[in-house]
């Protein structure tokens, strides 16, 4: 997979980590491919270029962005004060959508059932 050298002002370095990538220096972005696939859950789900992802803010500004139904799942955490989430999502889904097969989606609480 091809990822950018940038994201924002955030350059990219090179990992030890196989299945990894880190921009900034500090690290700003980290992303990670062969993560664990979420289960259901009751955090916010958005769907960009048709990759579902999962936003965790609960140490915001620290997000931990993970796609939702793609197998390897793949996840990114970023500080949100350094760069902002559309950048990085935007770049990983149209390469997400391209190598991963979908094994679910995202839906609304309304959707499903008791």
């Amino acid at each position: 997979m091809r990822l950018p050298d940038t994201f924002e002002d955030q350059q990219r370095r090179w990992t030890d980590a196989q299945s990894t990538a880190a921009w900034g220096e500090p690290t700003k972005v980290q992303f990670a491919c062969g993560v664990q696939p979420l289960g259901p859950t009751t955090l916010p789900c958005f769907t960009v270029d048709g990759v579902d992802w999962v936003v965790d803010d609960s140490e915001a500004p620290i997000y931990r962005i993970t796609t939702y139904g793609r197998e390897p799942a793949a996840q990114l955490i970023l500080d949100y004060d350094a760069v902002s989430s559309s950048g990085p999502v935007s770049a990983l889904s149209r390469l997400i959508t391209k190598r991963f097969d979908t094994t679910a989606k995202c839906v609304a609480p309304t959707e499903t059932q008791p």
